[in-house]
């Protein structure tokens, strides 16, 4: 039976094959099923897919977030600048000029000659009355420009007598100061000669190195209090971010700035031991914790690149053709008036008011250059902050909290001008630019929206 039933199957399968082509020829053939399939091109390695995001639109959004009147106050405040340059240099021609013609620098020299025959103590003793008189006259504009001027725009916090008690302690640290450095380049020209601009210009450079060094250890706390941040998740933060960049430094700190005004700063300043990182209480009570950071990344992009030795090599530079300017001018001006002032040679100290008025002319006519330097180191400092901080967005808010002392959206040739660091149109778009390019970075990605 198994045998039977083996041979029954393999007719039965022999019968389907032979079959099965001669139904087919008579039915057709049947038809196949179908089944949609969608198929798409694969981007090229190494492409990213398009995200909706478009940084021109983004900046422009956030710079709308300021309008109306407060628009119009940032502009007006930060616009008067611009004049404030040309009163600033006229003032200061015309305090030299009166002292010139009335003789009453002359009178000053005379009298330090009197009180000693070394021409080294003379100098400072010219220089100290000098410097106080100078200070009495410029008063009135002093007084408008850093009070008045400031309350009227709602900047100034302090009052009066606050004010005048903080102006006093910095006139004394000046006198110190604009004692010590007159005095040595008045040495430097009787002893240099025609060179002495050479030699005022590398003394120059060491003198303000040594009061960059010292000033956030010595000069900052004479206006303000600092005191170390609590230890908190923000501390933590800014101490980490410092020490992923190689800053030496070990704590934190935040000065009382609001007693002054409502602007907000940060620095990482010193050298040799005396680093530090800095934040007004300004800055820390209106600022998120990732403003706060992507601020201080740009404070330490300054610090990384050198930004204080690299700036005073750039101004020494300046300093050469200024004091070249000044040797040349006070040429020319005692040559036509020197008999009317009683000024004899460029070595007279009665002759300090001439090249005080040649440095304000200079100064005014070198604005733009010296913007231009400063400025270019601020964007630097924004492009390393972003690197080291990554946070686009709150770099662009916290440029909106400057918008009540900075105008945001001036023209170009404004800012190249007038703006020692990038309007706020400029550093906002640099924000977004970069974002524009890191889309799809997981930090980037899971950060806020930018508005559009």
């Amino acid at each position: 039976m198994m045998r039977l039933r083996t041979l029954l199957g393999l007719f039965a399968l022999v019968a389907v094959f032979v079959a099965g082509p001669a139904q087919a020829q008579q039915t057709g053939p049947a038809a196949a099923p179908v089944k949609i399939i969608q198929t798409q091109t694969l981007p090229p390695i190494g492409t990213k897919a398009a995200v909706p995001f478009d940084p021109v639109k983004a900046t422009n959004a956030y710079l709308a977030r300021v309008s109306g009147a407060a628009k119009a106050q940032s502009d007006s405040y930060f616009e008067g600048g611009y004049w404030l340059i040309l009163v600033d240099t006229i003032w200061a021609v015309a305090i030299s000029a009166l002292l010139l013609w009335s003789r009453f620098s002359a009178a000053i020299r005379d009298f330090a000659e009197r009180q000693t025959r070394s021409p080294f103590w003379q100098a400072p003793l010219y220089v100290g009355p000098y410097f106080l008189i100078t200070t009495v006259l410029s008063f009135p504009l002093t007084l408008y420009e850093s009070y008045f001027r400031e309350r009227s725009y709602g900047l100034m916090n302090q009052t009066f007598f606050g004010w005048f008690s903080e102006f006093l302690t910095i006139t004394g640290v000046n006198l110190i100061l604009y004692t010590i450095a007159l005095t040595f380049l008045y040495m430097a020209l009787r002893r240099a000669g025609r060179t002495w601009w050479l030699w005022a210009t590398g003394g120059g450079a060491i003198f303000f190195a040594i009061v960059i060094l010292v000033s956030p250890v010595l000069f900052a706390p004479l206006t303000n209090k600092y005191t170390p941040l609590p230890d908190t998740p923000l501390k933590h933060d800014i101490l980490s971010l410092a020490r992923a960049n190689g800053i030496p430094a070990q704590n934190v700190y935040v000065f009382d700035a609001s007693k002054q005004s409502d602007r907000i700063s940060a620095n990482v300043s010193g050298l040799l031991g005396t680093t530090r990182i800095s934040l007004n209480d300004n800055l820390l009570n209106k600022g998120t914790h990732d403003e706060i950071l992507a601020v201080l990344g740009h404070e330490m992009g300054h610090y990384v690149m050198n930004h204080q030795a690299i700036g005073l090599t750039w101004l020494s530079l300046v300093a050469l053709v200024a004091f070249l300017f000044l040797d040349a001018g006070f040429s020319v001006l005692t040559g036509i008036f020197g008999g009317n002032w009683d000024v004899r040679r460029i070595e007279d100290p009665a002759g300090l008011p001439v090249l005080a008025a040649l440095a304000a002319v200079f100064l005014m006519l070198a604005t733009p250059l010296l913007n231009t330097i400063t400025r270019t180191m601020e964007i630097q400092a924004d492009m390393y902050g972003i690197n080291a901080a990554r946070k686009p967005d709150a770099f662009a808010t916290s440029v909106l909290k400057l918008a009540n002392y900075r105008k945001l959206d001036p023209a170009p040739w404004e800012e190249a001008i007038f703006y020692d660091h990038p309007s706020g149109r400029t550093r906002i778009w640099e924000m977004m630019r970069w974002k524009a390019e890191h889309l799809n970075d997981p930090d980037i990605k899971a950060g806020p929206v930018s508005p559009q």
